[in-house]
């Protein structure tokens, strides 16, 4: 075989593996979002939170609401597993600010940064400011029986 149909048929095997990969991601994000409760969703591990380098850490995602957790997904996987998640007990809203400097180009256009603490430490998540009301309603909202004089965990 020549080495031009060789390096012509590498390239149509390549292409044909991106494509797929893009099929992939499609299907996989029709799946997570099938029953409701996904948004985009921006992460930051907490080792990184408030580093020199303000905008780098950041990984794009969708968050989906699953029982009583968050669940995160990393976008650019194929992998039908949360690669995060945090129980709504173990979640607490510290604070929440503008993106700073880099960070406006690392995440979606118009999230708001939202603190967190975390048994594990803080972590940082970014979302649009409609998906933090319903955030923060559901941290705030309990399933019933809840025993409201029972102090929270951290």
């Amino acid at each position: 075989m020549a080495a031009w149909q060789w390096l012509l048929d590498s390239a149509g095997v390549v292409l044909l593996l991106f494509v797929l990969y893009g099929f992939c991601l499609v299907v996989r994000r029709r799946v997570l979002s099938r029953h409701g409760g996904t948004f985009e969703l921006s992460a930051r591990a907490s080792g990184r939170v408030r580093s020199a380098q303000a905008g780098r850490g950041w990984v794009l995602g969708l968050g989906r609401y699953h029982d009583e957790q968050l669940q995160w997904f990393r976008i650019f996987s194929v992998s039908p597993r949360p690669r995060r998640s945090w129980t709504r007990a173990q979640l607490r809203i510290t604070g929440q600010r503008e993106p700073e400097g880099q960070e406006a180009f690392a995440l979606y256009a118009g999230h708001l940064v939202v603190e967190c603490s975390t048994p594990s430490g803080l972590v940082e998540l970014a979302m649009s400011p409609s998906a933090l009301t319903g955030f923060s309603a559901w941290l705030e909202a309990a399933p019933p029986g809840t025993d409201w004089d029972q102090p929270r965990r951290h």
